[in-house]
């Protein structure tokens, strides 16, 4: 039997970030029984590392995989990224001599710069798993301004260094057809480098359908009446998620329905959207504010009866598959979500499983609370069944694992 082929996992999120315990370990997992072995390298943030490292390491430890975590640098911001930059380039090549890698599989741009590099001086596989439109995203959030001679700079630079790993990659994965569409019209794009798309992909062991039973015992849980009609918000909230508009629309809904409640869990401190609350004079009772570990996610929103998520449809975004997207649908809740963010529209509208925003005016909210009757009847499992080959983290790991097949060989 051959043994199992050696992968330099890199990425700047780290593995103790909720997006790590999501998107990043779980596909690692799943990668290792089709015969691969990992080192992965990563960047934590003091609080969720000091807070999670414990659980992190048992888990890498269990698939035998190779956990290198370093400090994430917070300040300056632009040096801070270039140092960070620098530090795991230079740690990469030391494990390479140490025990040489066969391909780096590269999370966003930042780990893009150092596969290229070892792409170059050892000629080991550049898997540049793009994820979004990275730069776009710094300047479409504010942080790197047009009207400013640094932060211009460092946008043009990214870009330059965009058009190089989608040249120089030996695989790009796309997290939406709609990214995969806008980076195959541009002129620099080269046709013979292999483009594959794989959304945020859910756990649908972890999150699974909601039955009555369960909404009746998470609604205990939380204190929530039994007959109130629940909206729920996963995730953070923060720079790209529209907080005041998804407040409008439930304000909007407390008109026709004066028992709703909305549900956010999130480790947004609870006073960000009390403050918000406060200036449409929604009432505090009517907020429920619950921060989460990964197993008590769905345990929470399984209180809801509907998911709300608005996020900023910004060209960026194109690119852009929520992660919450993914994992709502797989407990067979309708949403309510936004068009223009890469391709929610598409799935949610295919899978009969929610109501599309599209101006965020009043006469868009309106038709959205008129849906709500329609949402309360669709079947939990017909949503979960219609979303399952998109979501399912075990077919995102396949669909990877023949990626990563048709460049090292089975």
């Amino acid at each position: 039997m051959s043994s199992p082929k050696h992968i330099l996992y890199l990425t700047y999120d780290g593995l103790t970030d909720p997006l790590g315990q999501s998107q990043i370990l779980p596909y690692m997992k799943g990668l290792t029984k089709y015969g691969y072995r990992f080192t992965v390298l990563s960047f934590e943030k003091k609080e969720r590392f000091k807070k999670n490292r414990a659980l992190i390491k048992a888990l890498t430890d269990e698939s035998n995989i190779r956990w290198i975590p370093l400090s994430f640098t917070v300040k300056p911001p632009l040096v801070a990224k270039f140092y960070d930059a620098m530090r795991m380039l230079k740690k990469s090549v030391a494990l390479h001599k140490e025990d040489p890698f066969l391909m780096v599989h590269c999370r966003s741009y930042i780990a893009a710069d150092v596969g290229l590099y070892m792409k170059q001086k050892f000629r080991t596989k550049f898997f540049f798993d793009m994820r979004g439109f990275w730069a776009d995203e710094k300047r479409d959030g504010g942080h790197w301004r047009d009207d400013h001679p640094i932060t211009k700079r460092v946008y043009r630079y990214y870009k330059g260094k965009e058009k190089a790993y989608l040249q120089n990659a030996d695989y790009v994965i796309s997290l939406t057809e709609a990214g995969r569409k806008e980076v195959a019209s541009w002129p620099f794009y080269k046709r013979d480098v292999p483009m594959h798309v794989i959304p945020c992909c859910a756990d649908m062991n972890l999150f699974t359908i909601t039955d009555a039973t369960q909404k009746k015992e998470s609604r205990e849980l939380l204190n929530i009446p039994h007959d109130a009609l629940v909206f729920s918000y996963l995730g953070s909230v923060g720079l790209w998620y529209m907080l005041p508009e998804m407040l409008r629309l439930f304000n909007q809904a407390k008109k026709t329905y004066p028992n709703a409640v909305f549900l956010f869990v999130t480790p947004t401190p609870p006073s960000v959207i009390h403050s918000k609350a406060a200036e449409l004079d929604i009432e505090t009772s009517a907020i429920i504010i619950r921060e989460a570990t990964r197993k008590e996610v769905p345990v929470f929103i399984k209180a809801s009866d509907i998911n709300v998520s608005f996020i900023k449809p910004v060209y960026s975004k194109l690119s852009s598959s929520p992660t919450k997207l993914g994992e709502v649908l797989a407990m067979g809740l309708p949403v309510i979500s936004n068009s223009g963010v890469g391709d929610v529209e598409e799935i949610v509208e295919n899978a009969n499983a929610g109501f599309i925003i599209h101006d965020f005016s009043d006469k868009d909210f309106a038709a959205a609370i008129d849906a709500i009757p329609g949402l309360l009847q669709k079947s939990p499992s017909s949503i979960r069944d219609a979303i399952h080959d998109i979501y399912s983290l075990e077919e995102g790991v396949r669909q990877y694992a023949q990626c990563y097949q048709s460049i090292l060989g089975s």
